[in-house]
């Protein structure tokens, strides 16, 4: 192979690896995408947009609970990378979903399965009681 498509090669290995660790990482959601990927929040009806189970972590920057839960739902992406995908989302930046699940406590969990309703945890879990209610409420283990 020549020196040119070595480099081709390797930037292509680079992307798709990129691709991978964004899928198993925990990425921010703004309003317009939980919109676009989850509710659109019209009405009370839930119907969920999207096709697999789905954590998203209600936050504050400020929250000490919050800040100490962030590398356990890092942790649980790597875990259940490719079955379950995790989200952020800081109520003081994303406040119409806040008000619409009534977050009041933080952090709070959003677990929305595949098909069915979304459930809520509120407060810092152990990793093993997070594993506990993802198998339980969005793979049904």
């Amino acid at each position: 192979m020549n020196k040119k498509t070595i480099l081709i090669v390797a930037i292509a290995c680079l992307c798709a690896l990129s691709a991978i660790a964004q899928k198993c990482a925990v990425n921010y959601m703004p309003t317009a995408d939980f919109k676009n990927k989850v509710w659109d929040m019209k009405g009370t009806q839930w119907n969920y947009r999207g096709s697999s189970a789905i954590v998203i972590d209600c936050y504050t920057t400020w929250c000490g609970p919050c800040k100490r839960l962030a590398p356990i739902m890092e942790e649980l992406a790597a875990d259940y990378c490719g079955r379950v995908q995790f989200y952020k989302l800081d109520i003081e930046r994303e406040p119409e979903i806040a008000a619409k699940f009534q977050i009041h406590s933080i952090p709070t969990l959003l677990f929305i399965p595949a098909s069915g309703t979304p459930g809520l945890l509120q407060g810092l879990r152990s990793k093993e009681e997070l594993k506990s209610v993802i198998d339980k409420h969005l793979l049904g283990k």
